[in-house]
């Protein structure tokens, strides 16, 4: 039913993208795209050593410890505006 793309109509993708988002919001479609993927990329990242990381057996309880401080996520360089701290469950069941 569907057959491969070729280049004429990969170019007439392109032109209806651009008559439907216009010109101007393309650049920045792709430059919020960018962050999603680096984003994302990070995410997973973070998750797959975490994963890795072989902890010791869990110390007992202590009722007079303190708690952690919140884990900040980290933006792309010399983007600050999304950073963002990071609430992390609490699994009761280790204690």
């Amino acid at each position: 039913m569907f057959g491969r793309l070729g280049a004429p109509e990969i170019i007439l993708i392109l032109v209806v993208i651009v008559l439907l988002f216009g010109a101007k919001k393309l650049p920045d479609m792709a430059r919020s795209l960018g962050k999603s993927a680096r984003i994302l990329k990070s995410e997973a990242k973070a998750m797959k050593s975490e994963g890795q990381q072989t902890a010791p057996a869990d110390p007992p309880h202590d009722p007079t410890a303190q708690t952690e401080v919140p884990r900040t996520i980290q933006a792309a360089p010399g983007d600050v505006t999304s950073a963002r701290p990071v609430t992390e469950p609490s699994d009761s069941t280790k204690r």
